[in-house]
């Protein structure tokens, strides 16, 4: 999935940085690797990469470097000692993931020795106590099958000296970070420590956001699923609100900045009329507001089915100032204070709403990957250990113009994606939904 944030970024250097030269033959049985004049094309149309949206006849060309197997690779596998960690919340397919690099690590590469990191970067931190997990292909063979992640994952930051440290300690070559923007930003500051000491170890990592805002990630692994679980959702508002006079379905999924779960489950079941999301901001009250709008709608069908993400209608609300463990505004509850408002607006019509609220956020990210999902997240572990094998470091592993690629930290942590209302892709959800373009009073 793509928007104009992702082009609108100025990419200039994407070239990636490796530890050491690779002069070990690889020892992959397949036989096929990338061919080192093979490119991915960074930007398609021709717009230009700085934003400005006036077309060039001869428009600079930028590539990616494409992920898979190289002839030569740097560490040699049977000194080689690896480590993966999960951070931030969680999301379908993270178990798929870790899975992915350990068979790939063990039976690809021959590699002895990998271990999993418990509870996000605090398992780094020897006071919190808390001991590795020895990941064997046995270990792993079956987690594929249950949501969340077998490490277990924290928020927050950590000393990046005391990170780095214990790499030292436990003698890792090469570390498997797995998790969003914020992980991304703490990933490329290891890897900046670890340069500074003149180590030899490498860090990847695969970008993970149940949200899809992260850039250059298209999309991001168990975004499909999280749609998919949200249809469920969706579907049951829909029942409800078609088996009750004057019924009303309220239904909230995650996306603190970015709307596309809402949007996708839009255009998937074909049963919202309304989809509330942070790109687009509304009026509640006046003749243009939602409110009014859900009033005509209600007058015409009886019903009506509202899918609102979390992050919707803040502008609305007054700010909590305060922030999670992650540095994250903790968002004000829009969800409810929008059921209070419909149901306030129209009990003051004297009509009595049959409103059914429903929240399966936590629900939508701790399903297990369905099957594109867990195909997506094989081929991300698959890519990650071929590239951090071959002494790259301070990338991510990502899927780009239908290709797998290597990315440079500071492209993927260079803001949020976020849906364009004014492409085609948006243009496709009012059509779905009937919603007007615009709710605000002018």
């Amino acid at each position: 999935m793509r928007t104009s944030q992702d082009e609108n970024i100025d990419v200039k250097n994407t070239e990636i940085p490796i530890v050491g030269p690779a002069k070990i033959q690889n020892p992959s049985a397949c036989g096929q690797f990338v061919n080192e004049d093979d490119a991915v094309l960074v930007n398609i149309s021709r717009r230009n990469v700085d934003g400005s949206g006036k077309s060039k006849k001869h428009p600079k060309h930028v590539f990616f470097e494409p992920a898979g197997p190289r002839e030569k690779i740097y560490y040699d596998p049977s000194k080689t000692k690896c480590a993966v960690v999960t951070c931030g919340g969680l999301c379908p397919g993270l178990n798929d993931v870790i899975r992915a690099i350990v068979m790939t690590l063990h039976h690809g590469y021959h590699v002895p020795s990998v271990v999993g990191i418990q509870y996000g970067l605090a398992g780094f931190v020897p006071e919190q106590g808390y001991d590795v997990v020895d990941l064997t292909p046995d270990y792993v063979s079956r987690i594929h099958e249950f949501g969340g992640t077998v490490l277990g994952s924290s928020r927050g930051p950590q000393d990046l000296e005391v990170i780095v440290d214990a790499l030292e300690r436990m003698n890792i070559s090469i570390l498997f970070m797995i998790g969003g923007d914020g992980t991304m930003r703490a990933a490329s500051r290891v890897a900046e420590e670890i340069h500074k000491r003149g180590l030899s170890i490498s860090i990847v990592g695969l970008p993970k956001t149940i949200d899809n805002d992260i850039n250059f990630a298209s999309p991001s692994f168990g975004f499909d699923t999280s749609v998919e679980t949200a249809g469920i959702a969706i579907k049951g508002a829909h029942i409800e609100a078609t088996g009750a006079p004057w019924g009303i379905g309220l239904v909230k999924v995650m996306g603190r900045d970015a709307g596309y779960i809402a949007a996708q489950s839009a255009l998937s079941c074909q049963e919202v009329n309304f989809c509330l999301i942070p790109e687009s901001p509304f009026d509640l009250h006046g003749e243009n507001g939602f409110l009014a709008v859900l009033d005509k709608r209600m007058k015409k069908r009886g019903n009506a089915v509202i899918v609102v993400a979390e992050g919707a209608g803040q502008e609305l609300l007054e700010e909590s100032g305060k922030t999670d463990a992650s540095g994250n505004v903790k968002l004000a509850d829009f969800a409810t204070l929008l059921k209070d408002e419909i149901l306030s607006y129209f009990r003051a019509k004297d009509i009595e709403p049959t409103l059914k609220f429903i929240d399966p956020s936590y629900i939508i990210r701790s399903v297990p990957a369905n099957a594109n999902d867990r195909i997506y997240c094989s081929f991300l572990g698959i890519y990650a250990v071929h590239a951090g094998m071959t002494g790259r470091t301070g990338f991510v592993v990502s899927r780009w113009n239908g290709r797998y690629v290597h990315i440079p930290m500071d492209l993927v942590t260079k803001g949020k994606k976020r849906i364009n209302t004014q492409s085609n892709y948006w243009r496709a959800v009012l059509e779905s939904t009937g919603q007007p373009m615009s709710m605000k009073n002018r």
